[in-house]
């Protein structure tokens, strides 16, 4: 089985996960009586619904080969998301850390996103407004420019990538991997592991 195809199973496996513990606190809670069961108990339901649908999907992570040193190396990486449910995401909130098990480093959003137009992904202009501390967006779809406009991801039909470019420290070659977490403002953090295959193409699939 694919990776997308064990996301989709994982995404169906949360959600399970979070109405049965969600009824099973329900049924605890009920048990009991009087207002602060009561508000524990829509505390509950609020948190659960909150990190339901703030949970990001992702769909497919891309990387560049380059041969700036004797060999060839991967700095520049595409992470396309998508949200499971259309509910706001603040994406200036949201954070980034790399781990290459030698070193982790978090990078923050540099408030700048622009639409793929006619440009190449990994040639994009929005490339140089970024260092290795940032990250940005290039949506893909994003009907009502949401992203663009708000730093708003507002429906589930938005698709973005964010685009990150690794310093020398973290660049991946062959065989090498590196961990990426999401931390979205509220709602469920989002962990993957990435993997530099054969440099037999520029641009390769790392999920």
């Amino acid at each position: 089985m694919n990776n997308k195809g064990a996301t989709g199973i994982a995404t169906a496996i949360l959600l399970i996960a979070f109405i049965l513990i969600s009824a099973t606190a329900a049924s605890v809670l009920m048990n009991d009586s009087g207002p602060q069961y009561e508000k524990n108990y829509e505390e509950l339901l609020d948190d659960t619904l909150n990190q339901i649908s703030t949970y990001i999907q992702i769909k497919d992570v891309l990387g560049k080969y380059t041969s700036n040193t004797e060999e060839q190396q991967i700095q520049k990486i595409a992470i396309l998301i998508k949200p499971l449910f259309s509910i706001d995401i603040d994406t200036s909130q949201l954070l980034i850390q790399i781990n290459n098990g030698k070193q982790i480093k978090i990078l923050s959003y540099n408030n700048h996103a622009e639409f793929i137009l006619s440009h190449s992904l990994f040639e994009h202009p929005l490339w140089q407004t970024m260092n290795e501390n940032t990250f940005s967006f290039i949506p893909i779809l994003d009907k009502d420019q949401s992203i663009i406009k708000y730093n708003t991801i507002n429906d589930n039909t938005d698709i973005v990538y964010i685009i990150l470019q690794l310093s020398n420290d973290f660049a991946m070659q062959k065989g090498e991997n590196l961990e990426i977490t999401l931390f979205p403002a509220t709602g469920i953090t989002k962990t993957i592991t990435l993997t530099a295959p054969l440099p037999i193409k520029n641009v390769v699939s790392l999920y």
